[in-house]
């Protein structure tokens, strides 16, 4: 009888030889930071999402403070996002002293409703920040529409989503800026990092800038006479959120692998599909005509999650280590106090209560895959009877 032999999370990293490689030149390298490797990586993954730039950050949630930074976003401001995603989305817009408005989901998607957007919009609103929720793109044509109608900033959180494409286009360069997460259980992954990517350089300088403290070296912008070449000025209250060239050279081995990493992903997607297609103890996600996922996480939706406790619990005694992707963020403490209330956006709440993310992941086997499916029939059916 086929035994499991180590956990299966929701989803992991997978590093192989020529990444551990990759990142030993590095460390036998002259610059283990702010040397060549950054640009490597920038060049690299502007090119596959077809932006003009991208600037790498320490984290995703760093990506996010830039981007939002760059944006033009401060004290007073609102900001249109979703309840359905990490923290981080609209702790981002906190940082800066303005205040996040949570707008309700798509019940099948899990993204952000476009149709809901335009009535929370107010004069104090700056920009739209979206999260492709699982690596299922938002309908950017419609989101862009409404951003540029009301003259605002669209953001798009694509933590998720690297390698996922709208219309047959990368994520990347279809926002006014897309922010990517390097995360392990990301598509791929430098341990921590993120990115942003953007076709515009009045972005592009200001989230330089913001990576370094807010100081440039650049002459041409000094707003006081030189005194020499070590020079260099302050103009903004920026952070140190840069990334180390042990980290891009990670990165740079990982993104040459994308195409199989997705692959997998994808055929684990379709596999799930298929061999639950008439089960009826919970739904599938999908993709719409316009999205092809990346299939970050594979969210099931429980038709009976009374029992949900004990079902998440009994997948984790058998190895099957299934998560839930979110908590509604307003639900949290910090934002109860900050006087959000339970009940604010009704779809994300009963997407959450069903909501179960089983693994998937480049690696994982076919007698793995096999394990996976029948364990989670077998005690979501126990539990459905019970």
């Amino acid at each position: 009888m086929w035994k499991l032999n180590r956990s299966l999370p929701y989803s992991r990293q997978l590093i192989e030889e020529d990444d551990i490689n990759e990142v030993v030149k590095v460390l036998k390298s002259d610059f283990i930071t702010q040397g060549p490797m950054i640009e490597k990586f920038e060049k690299a993954l502007s090119k596959f999402v077809g932006a003009k730039y991208c600037v790498v950050f320490s984290s995703g949630t760093a990506a996010l403070h830039a981007a939002y930074f760059a944006a033009g976003l401060s004290h007073g401001d609102e900001f249109i996002t979703t309840p359905n995603t990490f923290a981080a989305t609209s702790n981002a817009g906190l940082y800066l002293g303005a205040k996040p408005i949570f707008v309700d989901i798509e019940s099948d998607t899990g993204n952000i409703d476009p149709n809901l957007i335009e009535q929370k919009i107010t004069s104090k609103t700056k920009l739209i920040s979206t999260v492709d929720y699982s690596g299922h793109p938002v309908d950017i044509d419609v989101i862009r529409d409404i951003a540029r109608d009301h003259d605002l900033i669209f953001i798009e959180d694509a933590a998720h989503a690297l390698g996922a494409k709208y219309k047959g286009k990368n994520i990347g360069a279809l926002a006014d800026m897309t922010i990517f997460s390097f995360h392990p259980v990301k598509i791929i992954t430098t341990g921590e990092g993120g990115a942003v990517c953007t076709n515009r350089e009045e972005f592009y300088e200001k989230l330089l800038m913001f990576r370094q403290h807010g100081i440039t070296k650049d002459k041409r912008k000094f707003l006081n006479s030189s005194e020499g070449d070590w020079y260099y000025e302050m103009h903004e209250l920026g952070y140190n959120y840069r990334i180390t060239d042990i980290q891009c050279a990670l990165g740079l081995s990982q993104l040459r692998k994308i195409e199989r990493f997705l692959k997998e992903r994808r055929e684990i997607a379709k596999k799930y599909k298929n061999d639950f297609a008439d089960v009826e103890l919970f739904d599938l996600p999908i993709e719409k005509e316009y999205a092809k996922s990346s299939w970050h996480i594979f969210p099931i939706k429980l038709k009976d999650y009374s029992k949900k406790v004990n079902i998440f619990g009994e997948l984790r005694e058998k190895g099957i280590i299934v998560q839930v992707h979110y908590i509604p963020v307003y639900w949290h403490p910090y934002y109860q106090k900050l006087g959000y209330s339970k009940g604010l956006c009704p779809k994300a709440e009963e997407f959450y209560r069903r909501e179960l993310s089983i693994p998937i992941f480049p690696g994982l086997s076919e007698e793995e895959i096999n394990y996976i499916e029948n364990t989670l029939f077998e005690v979501i059916n126990k539990y459905s009877k019970s």
